[in-house]
């Protein structure tokens, strides 16, 4: 996966296409990650100590990571990634690069 915690990912399908957000929480098992204020869904919660009155609570939902793209924001819009690795004296590092523009995101 080359989507990691804390990026900014483009939904490119469904009903948030379009809309830009922050990854929350990335599963790789299943292969879906958590958008902040994408795909929010309400669930009814019975009154605990935690929450005491109850009621209905927004979420997010997880999304495919097949329906979204990383978000460049040099081209404003959506880019592919590709991966490179740059050798620093005896050190190998692996760093993501944009494919349109060639900067190191």
């Amino acid at each position: 996966m080359r989507v990691r915690k804390g990026d900014i990912v483009y939904v490119r399908i469904g009903q948030y296409k379009g809309k830009t957000g922050k990854v929350l929480f990335v599963d790789t098992k299943k292969q879906t990650v958590i958008i902040q204020g994408i795909n929010m869904r309400k669930r009814h919660q019975k009154p605990s100590q935690k929450n005491p009155q109850g009621g209905v609570i927004t979420m997010e939902a997880p999304v495919h990571i097949s329906n979204i793209a990383l978000y460049s924001s040099t081209l404003s819009g959506p880019t592919k990634v590709s991966t490179k690795i740059i050798h620093e004296g005896t050190k190998a590092t692996k760093v993501r690069i944009c494919r349109k523009t060639g900067e190191q995101i």
